[in-house]
């Protein structure tokens, strides 16, 4: 499946779960949890990247990275965002200095 085509599709999946009922989805009951409970998916999966990382084997490093970006569609998905937005960004960004990049955001 083309990259660009998955991002979407599981954008979609996301979108579609917000009206779906918390028993049906865990997509749903998470998003049913609220912020407070995303943002804990959130740190708890970037951790288990860390610990992934630091073991040095990358099959699961792999796998943590990949919940760590459902995760952080999730919250996406929360805000009424998606991935496209980021990826957006992202694309803003390309062939911009990151040193100049983070000098030219507001400070505060």
């Amino acid at each position: 499946m083309d990259v660009d085509l998955l991002i979407k599709t599981l954008g979609d999946t996301l979108e579609a779960r917000r009206e779906a009922a918390p028993e049906s989805s865990y997509v749903a009951s998470l998003l049913n949890k609220g912020e407070d409970a995303i943002l804990k998916k959130v740190i708890e999966e970037a951790g288990e990247v860390l610990m992934a990382s630091k073991d040095g084997d990358k099959l699961p490093l792999v796998r943590e990275v990949a919940d760590l970006w459902f995760h952080s569609m999730v919250l996406l998905t929360w805000h009424g965002l998606r991935a496209e937005d980021v990826l957006a960004e992202l694309k803003r960004r390309e062939g911009i200095s990151g040193i100049d990049e983070k000098n030219a955001r507001p400070q505060g």
